[in-house]
């Protein structure tokens, strides 16, 4: 019987010892290895909705803040060409007028912050459209020109208003799209892939006849489709084509479901979104245009605007792993979208509902945006570093950054994301992580740490705990806001002595987020 208890117990022991070490994770850098100029294309651009949402107030605002703590380079937007920017109608004769004032007042905003435009041309004019099928609650017109050489004549136009206003140098920065996702027939496009590219070569030439540096692409489509085509024809016809650009969400299925009644499923697959541009730069690279610059101009976790999944804590986790996987594989990766002042389905009527954007339409930030604000925060310097899911950076005066999180699939079978993120869903322990940093001077240092994951910079949750109200007040408003604005959770000073070393270890849960800054004094 004694036997029987000390194998028992021997028994157990060992399982917790192994339990133990499977929990273990270990980042030990060296402040002397270092692997290089850290890679910022997360921060290339960003993604929002359409370009007359661009002249409200408080989309502005948002746009300031996410400007000054994540620092996008670049915003790319739908709607430029669409009715309610008043760009392009035509007199009775059928004579082209062309009024620029709104998307002025636009551009010149963007600019003053120091944003460049990453222009996307479409959709159609109403005067100059072929048809009358539209998408969005704002009515994007879809169908081809019913005159090539009239949209040839407004692109050139319009590139050519830009070039007056703002100078050659400064719209030599710019990117021109040609359209968006037009491989979603009738969705986005009613043409044919052939149409298409005829839309394409008439945008193109008509951008670079004002100037040959203009950089202009395509072909902008859902699920990285028709990058070799696009390739191809332009090769074959010689058509201006200086990058390609396509879409990626990380969902397994689905076509375009702005109200989200279809359901989605986040992808079990580890390698969702990321092999996609993988296989895009593949592509390019075995190409006859080898060396084509690739943009991502949207990707997230989900194609709708109506999924809590981009609410959820989660949502963090799932684009630093993302933006970790794809590494140097594309030239930018325009997270889909900034804000929730997004109008596709038309005004939303509560303020969580599942929407693309890092803040909601208060200006409440979501963990995702908190990704991108840390992200923002590593220094220019990246270190060697073995761990798959972290960064480790130091910056010019001698500061050191470490990046971690864990991903964790835990939506269940069988269970839409609508069904499950919207629930509140507490964060499993996964262990301890053991920081090791080398390499420190002697000295006196600020030691910050910053977290995000469930209930520590968490909004819906937070959100979840007032009641889920379908309008907040000002206080209630002021309360999320006061809980989320900074993910900034300890602050201390410590010494490093003459070993240079600095350890510490971290208690890790499912999805979790943090950020430690050890800032030289």
């Amino acid at each position: 019987m004694k036997k029987s208890l000390i194998t028992f117990i021997l028994l157990l022991l060992a399982g917790l010892m192994a339990q133990a070490q499977t929990n273990h994770r270990t980042i030990s850098v060296d402040v002397a290895q270092e692997h290089g100029k850290m890679n910022t294309m997360f921060k290339e651009c960003i993604g929002a909705g359409r370009a007359n949402e661009g002249l409200r107030a408080d989309w502005q605002q948002q746009l300031m803040t996410v400007k000054k703590e994540c620092d996008f380079k670049y915003i790319r937007f739908h709607g430029i060409l669409t009715d309610d920017m008043g760009i392009y109608k035509e007199d009775h004769d059928g004579n082209p007028q062309y009024n620029f004032m709104y998307v002025d007042a636009l551009f010149d905003f963007l600019l003053s912050i120091d944003i460049t435009p990453f222009v996307e041309l479409g959709f159609m004019p109403k005067d100059l459209a072929s048809g009358e099928e539209t998408i969005f609650w704002w009515e994007g017109n879809v169908t081809p020109p019913k005159d090539y050489d009239k949209w040839g004549d407004l692109i050139k136009s319009l590139v050519q208003h830009f070039t007056d206003r703002y100078g050659e140098e400064e719209v030599k920065k710019w990117y021109f799209e040609v359209w968006n996702e037009p491989n979603l027939v009738p969705a986005f496009w009613t043409g044919s892939q052939k149409e298409y590219f005829k839309l394409y070569k008439y945008a193109a030439e008509a951008v670079k006849s004002v100037c040959a540096d203009y950089p202009v692409g395509g072909p902008a489509t859902a699920g990285a489709a028709w990058e070799s085509e696009m390739i191809e024809f332009c090769k074959k016809k010689n058509v201006p084509l200086d990058f390609i650009s396509t879409h990626s969400y990380g969902v397994d299925v689905g076509f375009l479901d702005e109200f989200g009644n279809n359901g989605t499923r986040l992808s079990k697959n580890d390698m969702a979104v990321s092999q996609d541009v993988i296989q895009s730069r593949k592509e390019i690279s075995e190409s006859s245009m080898p060396d084509l610059e690739l943009h991502y101009t949207e990707w997230s976790s989900s194609y709708t605007p109506s999924d809590p999944l981009h609410d959820s804590y989660h949502e963090a986790a799932f684009i630093l792993n993302k933006i970790k996987q794809i590494g140097d594989a594309a030239t930018s990766m325009s997270y889909w979208v900034f804000t929730d002042i997004f109008e596709e389905a038309g005004p939303r009527f509560t303020p969580f509902h599942g929407g693309f954007g890092l803040m909601n339409t208060q200006g409440i930030k979501k963990p995702a945006y908190h990704a991108y604000a840390l992200m923002n925060q590593l220094g220019e310097t990246e270190l060697e570093n073995t761990d798959k899911a972290s960064w480790a950076c130091k910056n010019d005066e001698g500061s050191v950054q470490l990046l971690l999180w864990d991903y964790t699939h835990t939506l269940p079978d069988s269970i839409n994301n609508q069904d499950y993120y919207n629930n509140d869903l507490p964060a499993k322990g996964k262990g301890v992580v053991d920081l090791k940093v080398k390499g420190l001077t002697t000295g006196t240092y600020s030691l910050k740490i910053h977290k995000v994951g469930y209930r520590c910079t968490d909004a819906y949750t937070a959100y979840s705990d007032l009641g889920s109200p379908d309008q907040l007040s000002k206080k209630q408003v002021d309360l999320l806001k006061e809980m989320t604005n900074e993910s900034l959770v300890s602050t201390e000073i410590i010494k490093i002595g003459t070993d240079g070393t600095y350890t510490s270890e971290l208690k890790m849960r499912e999805n979790d987020v943090y950020f430690i800054d050890i800032e030289k004094l």
